[in-house]
C-alpha cells in the first residue's frame, strides 16, 4: 500500500497565551498544527481566529506568512501515513471545517489537562487535542495519551516523526523554493 505524508508544525508564536503555556509547560514549542502538504498552504489547528484577540479561538486553517505566524520560531516534522490514513485524516478535517463555526477553543479543556481531569467537550479543542485526535489512529505514531491530555510535546516527541526544519517559519518558505541542490543542510538550518 502507497504511502502520503503529513506535516506536523509546532511553532511559538510569543504570544501572552504562549507564554502561560509555557510557564506550565516549559516547552518551546506549544502550538502544534497538522498540514496536508509539504508548502504548507493547507495548514489545521485549533487557535485564534483573530490575530489581536486570544479569547476568540475555535477551528482555523492557518496562513503561515501572516504577520502573527511568520516571525515564529518553528519545526516541522513529517510522518508517513497510509493511503487509507491520509484520507481518514482529510475526511476529518473537512468534516469540522464544514461546521467551523460550532467549533471552539477547548480553554477549560488547558485547566483539565494541568490539573489531569478530563473534560469533555464535544465542539471544543485546544491544538494539541485536535492533533492527537486526527493522529490516535495513525498506526505509525504510537501516541500514549488520551487526546484529552495530549501536549505538543508529547506529539513532537513521538517516534516515527522526521525533522525537516527547524527555524523561523518565514525562512522554510524561502528555503523550500530552492531547488533540492541549493538546500542548506539540516545543522545550517538550525543555528538560524
Amino acid at each position: 500500500m502507497k504511502s502520503r505524508t503529513v506535516y506536523l508544525l509546532f511553532t511559538d508564536t510569543g504570544s501572552y497565551l504562549s507564554r502561560l503555556i509555557h510557564l506550565y509547560t516549559q516547552e518551546p514549542l506549544n502550538h502544534v498544527s497538522i498540514a496536508l502538504d509539504r508548502e504548507l498552504t493547507e495548514v489545521y489547528s485549533f487557535g485564534r481566529k483573530q490575530p489581536n484577540n486570544p479569547f476568540i479561538g475555535g477551528f482555523v486553517k492557518e496562513d503561515i506568512s501572516s504577520p502573527f505566524l511568520n516571525q515564529s520560531r518553528c519545526e516541522i516534522y513529517e510522518l508517513e501515513v497510509t493511503r487509507k490514513e491520509y484520507e481518514y485524516i482529510t475526511s476529518f478535517i473537512q468534516h469540522i471545517e464544514i461546521d467551523k463555526e460550532k467549533y471552539r477553543y477547548n480553554f477549560i479543556g488547558l485547566i483539565g489537562v494541568m490539573m489531569n481531569v478530563k473534560i469533555t467537550r464535544q465542539t471544543a479543542f485546544f491544538c494539541s487535542q485536535f492533533v492527537a485526535t486526527i493522529l490516535q489512529n495513525v498506526t505509525s505514531l504510537p501516541l500514549t495519551k488520551d487526546p484529552y491530555f495530549t501536549t505538543p510535546e508529547d506529539i513532537r516527541s513521538a517516534s516515527n516523526l522526521k525533522l525537516v526544519y527547524e527555524g523561523v517559519l518565514l525562512q522554510y518558505k524561502n528555503i523550500d523554493s530552492l531547488s533540492e541542490t541549493e538546500q542548506p543542510s539540516l545543522s545550517y538550518i538550525s543555528n538560524l
